[in-house]
Parts: structure tokens; C-alpha cells; sequence
């Protein structure tokens, strides 16, 4: 039985973060953790990043900004390289970031400026 949302979420996944990625987390998944990448496959990327209502670049905008104030630097990075895939600009993430100082706190922008100058520095389409 195929699950459309589990294709379409492995579609927008791979065209966000990248095929080389996503084959990358799919392939290390062993029995313990498959069932996360599928759930976050089907409703992450299929049923929110599916949904029409928002662009693309939106979301990247808002990952990077929700990633920074919970201080998650591993997905910033990820998600970072996806936002430059999906056409928005350094300008863009320069801004979300320095917003996110006055409302997630300096020490957090520091961070995900460290780890955006990193991404955008090793970003390969």
C-alpha cells in the first residue's frame, strides 16, 4: 500500500534539504529510528510542507527563526542550506537573524549567525 503523503513529503524533503541529504538520513535509519524519518517524512515534509498556504521561502524563514530560539544548530544548518535552495536570499536570512537577537536573546543570534556563515559557506546546490 503506498501513503501519498509519505511520496510527497520524500519529494519536498529531498528538493528543500537536498537528495544527497535525505538519502544520507534515510540510508543510516536502522529499525530503531526508521519510524521517525517516516513520521517526519510524511508529516513534516508531507502534510506541513505540502500544505500550500505558505511558500517555501516562507518556511525557511520561519525554521530558521523557530531553530534559532530553540538553539538547535545541527537543523539550522540544514535548514539554512534549504532556504538558499528554495531561492531565499542571505539578505533574507541576515534579517531573520538579526531579529531573532531582539527576541531570542544575543547569545542565540551569535549562534546561528556562527553556524549560517558556515552553511552558506559550504552550500552546494
Amino acid at each position: 500500500m503506498t501513503n501519498p503523503k509519505l511520496e510527497q513529503g520524500l519529494a519536498i524533503r529531498k528538493a528543500v534539504l537536498g537528495a544527497a541529504h535525505v538519502e544520507r538520513s534515510l540510508a543510516a535509519a536502522d529499525d530503531f529510528n526508521k519510524p521517525i524519518q517516516e513520521l517526519v517524512t510524511t508529516y513534516c515534509w508531507g502534510e506541513v510542507w505540502g500544505n500550500e498556504d505558505l511558500p517555501r521561502q516562507t518556511r525557511s524563514l520561519l525554521n530558521i527563526a523557530m531553530l534559532t530560539a530553540l538553539n538547535r544548530s545541527h537543523e539550522l544548518k540544514v535548514h539554512v542550506q534549504g532556504a538558499l535552495r528554495n531561492g531565499v536570499s542571505k539578505t533574507e536570512i541576515q534579517a531573520v537573524l538579526m531579529q531573532t537577537a531582539i527576541y531570542c536573546g544575543v547569545p542565540a543570534a551569535l549562534e546561528s549567525f556562527r553556524v549560517a556563515s558556515e552553511a552558506i559557506k559550504t552550500y552546494t546546490e
